[in-house]
């Protein structure tokens, strides 16, 4: 624990959006990574997708979000089945955690 009551490497603020999304066939047994144009997105975001709002495909898994670039989210799809699969398109809900600072190396 810091020995100042100043937060260091905490939290800003974490916030909620629910994008219209429009994913791509992945194939079979496979992961893709497949981007998207969301306005705000900062590269320094921790980025957490929660999920489809309804019914996803079966067998689709989500491994994986980021924003490796400005104003663009990157998700990788999982297809855990023996086909190409198109994931639901439609609202994801998606965190963002935006950081006050640099994130700590360790949690001492």
């Amino acid at each position: 624990m810091s020995s100042t009551t100043i937060t260091r490497g905490n939290s800003h603020e974490t916030f909620y959006i629910q994008p219209s999304l429009t994913p791509v066939s992945v194939a079979a047994n496979t992961t893709a990574v497949q981007t998207f144009s969301i306005p705000g997105l900062q590269t320094t975001d921790i980025v957490t997708v929660i999920g489809y709002n309804g019914s996803q495909i079966a067998g689709i898994v989500i491994a994986e979000a980021d924003c490796l670039a400005a104003n663009v989210l990157s998700i990788q799809f999982g297809n855990l089945t023996g086909s190409g699969v198109v994931p639901t398109a439609g609202v994801y809900t998606i965190a963002i955690t935006r950081l006050e600072g640099p994130a700590p190396v360790t949690a001492v």
